[in-house]
């Protein structure tokens, strides 16, 4: 499944928190590039990452803890 990471709505967001969930939960993103992203993401750009589907579920109720605002693209 792919997901589009749109924002963080997090008033104090956990960078170190959301890089770690990047990490884990994305196909072939290392801590490096979670990293990244994370930064990407908190400067108001969308960041595509693809997600493994039997932990699809899991993933986005993840992301909605972090106040990541997502859209799922397929």
């Amino acid at each position: 499944m792919t997901i589009n990471l749109l924002s963080c709505n997090s008033v104090r967001p956990d960078k170190r928190a959301i890089a770690n969930c990047i990490a884990e939960i994305a196909i072939d993103v290392n801590p490096s590039l979670a990293h990244e992203f994370t930064n990407i993401i908190l400067e108001g750009d969308a960041v595509e990452i693809t997600v493994d589907d039997k932990n699809s579920g899991s993933a986005l109720r993840v992301l909605r803890k972090l106040d990541i605002d997502y859209e799922i693209v397929e």
